[in-house]
């Protein structure tokens, strides 16, 4: 209701800003602000209707993906608007004529640069596949591991491709070209419950590798966010996120390990799961999942939140490689090959790439997915491709 006023109070004062701005002195401008203005209103107002009329389930992915497109619209068009009246307001105060049609066009220019940019990161930044490839030279690799190359992603939130399957079919195939070994996946297949897999199996079984793909669950495939499941609901969810997963040709390490025989080597790949909400992230018992691992020739963990192998991994465990994921990047913020920066390093000091300690390595991978909000600002998904080379 309040989010209602909200919407309501800002679309009367933006007509009248618009009035006053154009009316008297520019008419094309005017009418032409008023038809862009109009159009923004019809497409927000359609879709909070549709939000608010929805009778489904919380977690089916029609739902979660209106919940994206309103968030999105939000921030391109009610946001905007805010700041165009504010800045029309505030330049009231200023007593020279001159410097109060500056200010106002200041401000008129930064709301159209936010929704410039917001457009961009929905229509194309979240779509753009990167393919980061990453060399370990890992001191005394077996022979029989130099060049294995394992292909990690993490973070679909399935509802993400609700309307746009195509893109997820053109990620899988991305990943088969890459010809991997291994595939692993670190969690984070959906937002909210089960349901938003519906459908999705089929498309994920698209990418193979040689010796099977693998994965943990992250901290919202156990419904943490769904705001209406009991604890009942919750654990039925982790069952059934268990067997859609498998269904998807993973196989899912809950707090355990396997051994893969590549040659004459013995590769150990353990997996934790990860619950709970930031800053209460909970994280599965790491000496279980690595127990039946203490005999190989590398030892890789695949969890969820890299603030684990902060916690429980550097300096403490027998475990060279941990693939990670979770932090998206704060899908915003500036990825190039010599430079990188986001907001997420205020709450992940391992954020996106790779990090060491020693002979311990991360790698974090910053998502395919969207979540909370539909775009990625010069933080694109990224497919993470690891080669194994002798040091």
């Amino acid at each position: 209701m309040i989010l209602f006023i909200i919407l309501i109070a800002v679309e009367i004062m933006t007509f009248t800003v618009i009035h006053k701005m154009f009316y008297d002195k520019f008419w094309i401008r005017y009418y032409f602000a008023m038809l862009v203005n109009i159009s923004l209103s019809i497409l927000l107002w359609a879709v909070w209707f549709q939000l608010s009329l929805f009778k489904g389930f919380y977690d089916d992915s029609s739902h979660v993906a209106l919940m994206l497109a309103l968030n999105g619209l939000l921030s391109a068009v009610v946001v905007p608007r805010i700041v165009i009246i504010v800045t029309f307001y505030s330049a009231s105060a200023i007593k020279n004529l001159h410097r109060r049609r500056i200010f106002r066009t200041l401000g008129m220019g930064v709301a159209l640069l936010i929704t410039a940019v917001i457009a961009t990161g929905t229509f194309f930044g979240r779509f753009n596949f990167r393919t980061e490839h990453i060399t370990l030279h890992i001191n005394n690799l077996h022979k029989d591991l130099k060049g294995l190359r394992i292909v990690h992603i993490s973070d679909l939130h399935l509802p993400s491709f609700y309307h746009y399957t195509d893109r997820l079919v053109e990620a899988m195939n991305k990943i088969n070209e890459l010809e991997p070994d291994i595939i692993i996946n670190t969690g984070d297949y959906v937002n909210y419950g089960c349901r938003e897999f519906t459908g999705f199996d089929s498309i994920l079984c698209i990418a193979k590798s040689r010796y099977g793909n693998y994965s943990v669950m992250g901290n919202h495939d156990f419904g943490t966010y769904h705001p209406y499941y009991t604890q009942a609901e919750r654990r039925n969810n982790a069952l059934i996120m268990n067997n859609m997963i498998t269904s998807s040709g993973y196989r899912v390490l809950n707090d355990e390990s396997v051994v893969l025989n590549i040659g004459n080597a013995r590769l150990g790949l353990a997996g934790v799961i990860t619950m709970g909400a930031f800053p209460d992230i909970i994280h599965g018992n790491l000496r279980k999942a690595i127990s039946g691992i203490d005999s190989t020739d590398l030892n890789i963990l695949m969890t969820h939140d890299p603030n684990h192998w902060i916690k429980e991994v550097k300096n403490k465990a027998e475990i060279q490689l941990t693939l990670s994921g979770h932090t998206h990047g704060m899908q915003m913020g500036v990825y190039t090959r010599k430079f990188r920066w986001s907001p997420a390093k205020r709450f992940y000091p391992c954020w996106s790439g790779l990090y060491n300690e020693g002979d311990q390595y991360l790698v974090v991978n910053s998502g395919l997915g969207i979540l909370g909000i539909p775009y990625r600002i010069w933080m694109p998904p990224v497919i993470t491709v690891i080669e194994l080379k002798a040091e």
